[in-house]
Formats: structure tokens, C-alpha cells, sequence
């Protein structure tokens, strides 16, 4: 494999193959070593972050929070806007890192990097946006307004399935909101986690930024724990399984801390009477083989109407026949591999458990073996053809298996086995229908934090607000109004007469 681009990004190893430098994590308690699941070959190794690291992280940025909390908005969006210059400078480097230290492919590595740039120009005209309101006073010759103020250090604890996006849709929109942030990327890539770091710190400097105002720790859970637990990080996003999102909820509000949490997804595609099977084939294979299904809005679920279900099953059977999978850098394969071994024995033990509650598999699975296969973390999109009322249908295992089903009656009945699982995520609906669709986005339709019309369950546009309910978190991330997580709102009342009269007409005298 040549891997170039790691030089490109600034990765330079020791003698020991430990990525290190003045613009690298300096850790002393260890190391995390990463192995490509393309190839299995090593590519490196970072420290890892001790207790004394982590403490000495948190006091240069708190230190950094003073200055940069008072730095202009727009010209904290200025900063931003350089980065994402960086970016685009380092957009072919970048996405194939993440697509080799990740194992999704390259058109998605470079997708993952165009989604940081457009956060970035977003983040800028934010900067100039971030607005209050006034209202009236019932007291006369009083003015009342809110305002919004940073929080100080924001903790940002991300997964390894987007290893560098979901981090710049925290952090740049709260360095804008001036915030200041530490960021503890996935122990599975974290190569990808030092090198935006690098390109950020670059830019900072060119700025005299001062150090700490944003800043990456680097370890497993324990590190996180050290983060979670600190009364001085007033947020904490935390994006992970909804397992983890409930132990980071909880510690979190022990303390009375804020949390914004992106967790699990078991996302459906209804398909209607009235679908257009055309936009099947795109928006639910892609949905569930896109990243080896390993996407947060992967495709999970598909409710069929059991006029079409055979319709369906054979668009399927067609599209999963022509899938080419192999080496993500390799712009003619569909799929890449699994991240590492313990989510293909996760795979298999899926596969298992769909027989043993008497599923059928109309695409087969299974871990593909040969030279080109070697890192052992390649398996087979398979779809499983089960009921509702399977047990394994309710969790969310991140691979590439697609459940089928049948519904019968009317577009309710699909509405709520769609809504019968515990996560609450990315939802869709295929149909001409415009009444079937309309009823899909009421109140009483689909009760995830996306609902779409004829596309699919996976991927979002950075200006919307990006999150889900129930077990999903109930998090907003990225567009919309999303920024007020990462600020404290203030309401403000001004006296400009030249008497204190009390609210509701009350009179107290001395």
C-alpha cells in the first residue's frame, strides 16, 4: 500500500513507528498501535493520554478559554474559514487516510472531508448570526433581551465510523460560539484524529491562537471517563452505541452537566403499494452496504408491502449480485471491510441469531477468505428475510446485514412496526402517495429525528440539524439552530428610568 498521504498530513514516525513531534499528542501512559483493516498491516502507533496528561490539557485550555471567549465571533469565523482552506488543500490526503485506517471507501473518505469543509463555511456565516431576541417589559422604561454566551471547554468524544466529520460538526461551531475543545477521537482510528489536528494547529498558529484552544487526548474508555466525569466541561457530545450514550448520560448528569448525544440507529425504509421501485434499488442498497454498514443511518430495515415484497426481493437479489467488494482505495469496489475482527464475530453472531429465531436468508453472508481478503475483516452483504417480532430485529448491529419484511393494510401499519424499536434515529418513506407521505411526517408518522420522501435512510446535509430520539440521544449536531447546545443563554433586563418598579404591580416600601 502506498501510503504517501501520511507524510502529506504531517504523520512522521520514530524508530519505534510512533507517530510524535511537537504537533503531535504527547502521552506517557502507553500507546494504541493501528492496523488498516484493508491490509492488516500496522500503520502506526500514538501515545496515549495519562491522568497528568488529560489534567495538564484541561488547564491550557481553560487558560485559552479567557482569551479566545473574548476574540469577535466573526473573527473567530475567520479562523474557521482558513481551516477549512486547510482542508481543502488536504482533502485527497485526508480522505485517504480515513479510508485506510477506516475501511470505507475512497469516494466516502473524500465525501467525509468535503462534509468538514462545509461545515466550516457554514460555521463562518454562523459567526455572524448568532442571534438574540428582545421582547417588551410590562414595567415602563425597561428594555428585556437575551443573549447567548459561551460555555467554556466543550469535550467531544467521537466514533470510529466518521473519524473526522462528526468531530468538526462540534467543534468548529463551537469554536465560533467560543468555545474551546478537547477532543478525544475513536482508539480505532487514531491516526485520523492527529492529523486534523495537525492541520488545525497549523492554521492556529498562523493566527496566534493561543495553545489549548482546541486540543486532542488520545486512550480507550478510561480516557473518556476522565472527561465525563470533569466538573470543568460543561458539554460533553459524545457520539457511540446507545449503551455507551446511557453511562456517559448518567455520569454526566450526576454532575449536572450538559450532554448531546448521537447514539444508535435501526433504521427503516417503508416501502408503499404506490413506491417507485426505481428509487428502491439507489436508496435502500446503498443505505445498506454503504461503509459496510457501518453508518449510524445505515439501512436496517425494510417494511415491504406484500404486494411488492417479491418485486422487491428480486431488485435485491440483481443489485447485490453485481456488489464488488474489496480494497476501499480502489475506486471500482463497492465495499470495504469491517473495522477490525470483533465486529466480524459480531457479524457472524448476528447471522446466527437469525437463524435460530427461524429467519431465511435470501442473500447469504459470510467472511470472504483469500490474498485480497487477508486482513480477515471482509465479509458479505446479506439480507435476512425475518418478521417483526424477531428479537434481533430491535438491536442495531453495525455490519452489513439487511432485515426484509412484509406488512399488509395501510401505510400505518408499516408506520408502526417502523416506530416498534428502541432507537430513533433515520427513517424513510418510498411512495407516490402524497397522502401516505404526508401521514409518514405528522405527529403520528415516524417518530425518528429524520424523516425522508423518496430517498434513503442514510447520509444528511450538514445544514439541518442532524440527530435522533429514544434511545438515540435526543441530540442535535451540525445545522439548523444546533449551535445554542454549545451556549449559555442569558436574559437580560435594563432599567433606564429613574425609579425600581416591581413586576405584577407588587410595591414594597421602607
Amino acid at each position: 500500500m502506498n501510503t504517501g498521504f501520511l507524510k502529506k498530513l504531517g504523520l512522521k514516525k520514530n524508530n519505534e513507528g510512533t507517530f510524535t513531534g511537537l504537533k503531535s499528542i504527547k502521552g506517557t501512559s502507553g500507546k494504541i498501535e493501528s492496523y488498516s483493516p484493508v491490509d492488516g498491516e500496522l500503520i502506526g502507533s500514538v501515545n496515549i493520554s495519562s491522568k497528568k496528561d488529560y489534567e495538564k490539557v484541561v488547564k491550557t485550555a481553560q487558560k485559552a478559554f479567557l482569551e479566545w471567549r473574548m476574540i469577535p465571533a466573526p473573527k473567530r469565523g475567520e479562523i474557521v474559514r482558513q481551516y477549512g482552506d486547510a482542508l481543502r488543500e488536504n482533502k485527497d490526503a485526508l480522505g485517504r487516510l480515513v479510508s485506510y485506517e477506516m475501511g470505507k471507501s475512497l469516494q466516502e473518505g473524500w465525501g467525509e472531508v468535503q462534509e468538514m469543509i462545509d461545515i466550516c463555511d457554514f460555521a463562518v456565516g454562523l459567526s455572524r448570526q448568532l442571534y438574540g431576541l428582545t421582547m417588551h417589559s410590562e414595567r415602563p422604561l425597561h428594555r428585556m433581551y437575551e443573549q447567548w454566551h459561551p460555555l467554556g471547554i466543550v469535550g467531544i468524544i467521537s466514533a470510529f465510523n466518521f473519524p473526522v466529520a462528526v468531530w468538526s460538526w462540534n467543534s468548529m461551531i463551537a469554536l465560533v460560539c467560543g468555545d474551546v475543545c478537547i477532543w478525544k477521537g475513536s482508539e480505532k482510528t487514531p491516526l485520523c484524529t492527529v492529523a486534523c489536528h495537525n492541520i488545525l494547529l497549523d492554521v492556529l498558529k498562523r493566527n496566534n491562537v493561543p495553545e489549548g484552544v482546541s486540543s486532542i487526548v488520545t486512550g480507550d474508555y478510561k480516557v473518556g471517563e476522565y472527561m465525563t466525569t470533569d466538573g470543568g466541561i460543561p458539554l460533553i457530545s459524545a457520539t457511540g452505541s446507545s449503551r455507551m450514550g446511557k453511562i456517559v448520560g448518567a455520569t454526566v448528569a450526576s454532575r449536572l452537566g450538559k450532554s448531546l448525544l448521537e447514539l444508535g440507529g435501526n433504521n427503516a425504509i417503508i416501502i408503499t403499494k404506490e413506491a417507485d421501485l426505481n428509487l428502491v434499488l439507489s436508496g435502500a442498497v446503498f443505505g445498506a452496504v454503504g461503509t459496510c454498514g457501518q453508518r449510524c443511518t445505515s439501512t436496517r430495515r425494510l417494511i415491504i408491502h406484500e404486494s411488492q415484497y417479491d418485486k422487491v426481493k428480486n431488485i435485491l437479489t440483481k443489485a447485490y449480485k453485481q456488489l464488488k467488494i474489496g480494497d476501499p482505495l480502489n475506486a471500482k469496489n463497492h465495499v470495504g471491510p469491517l473495522i477490525d475482527k470483533d465486529a466480524v464475530e459480531k457479524y457472524l453472531d448476528t447471522i446466527e441469531k437469525v437463524k435460530e429465531e427461524g429467519g431465511s436468508f435470501l442473500i447469504p453472508g459470510g467472511v470472504l477468505k483469500g490474498k485480497k481478503y487477508s486482513s480477515g475483516c471482509y465479509v458479505k452483504p446479506c439480507v435476512a428475510e425475518v418478521t417483526p417480532k424477531f428479537k434481533i430485529v430491535q438491536h442495531e448491529t453495525f455490519a452489513p446485514i439487511l432485515y426484509i419484511m412484509k406488512y399488509r393494510g395501510s401505510v400505518n401499519n408499516a408506520i408502526k412496526i417502523q416506530n416498534n424499536v428502541p432507537q430513533g434515529l433515520s427513517s424513510a418513506i418510498m411512495t407516490t402517495n402524497m397522502r401516505e407521505a404526508e401521514q409518514f411526517l405528522s405527529c403520528s408518522g415516524s417518530d425518528c429525528g429524520i424523516a425522508n420522501v423518496n430517498i434513503g435512510t442514510s447520509g444528511a446535509e450538514i445544514g439541518g440539524a442532524f440527530g435522533g430520539e429514544k434511545e438515540t440521544g435526543g441530540g442535535r449536531e451540525s445545522g439548523s439552530d444546533s449551535w445554542k447546545a454549545y451556549m449559555r443563554r442569558q436574559t437580560n433586563t435594563i432599567n433606564y428610568s429613574k425609579e425600581v418598579p416591581l413586576a405584577q404591580g407588587i410595591e414594597f416600601k421602607i
